[in-house]
């Protein structure tokens, strides 16, 4: 029997609304994942620090408040300093067309816009699991 898939869903940053994190987090359990939230308000250090204690393979960030330019590239830096840049980081949330290349570069592996079908998150776990 393979090991679950673990995702980490964190939402950096001072944003209020995490409407779009739970619903993913629900919909990647549906979709069989073993997914931990974070809840509101976590710092880089705090999400990569759970990342490596739960042992993930993936870290869903969510953001609308415009920071992800900032605090994106920030945890895959943090990342990178704890040994632990094999864990895939994907982002989403209210993110302008053009500054997706900018994620992109910077260590963001995949960016969902909203209204992003489910399975086209899934396509992405699934294709570098």
């Amino acid at each position: 029997m393979s090991e679950k898939v673990r995702i980490l869903i964190a939402k950096p940053g001072l944003d209020g609304h995490d409407r779009g994190a739970k619903y993913i987090a629900r919909a990647l359990k549906d979709e069989g994942y073993e997914v931990i939230y974070t809840g509101l308000r976590q710092t880089p250090d705090s999400i990569v620090a759970t990342a490596i204690q739960e042992d993930v393979q993936f870290i869903g960030l969510s953001l609308l408040s415009g920071a992800h330019k900032e605090l994106f590239p920030k945890i895959v830096d943090k990342l990178k300093e704890q040994e632990a840049s094999d864990i895939h980081v994907f982002g989403g949330g209210v993110i302008p067309d053009r500054d997706i290349p900018f994620l992109l570069e910077h260590g963001v592996e995949a960016v969902f816009t909203p209204g992003t079908p489910i399975s086209d998150v899934v396509k992405f776990i699934e294709s570098v699991k």
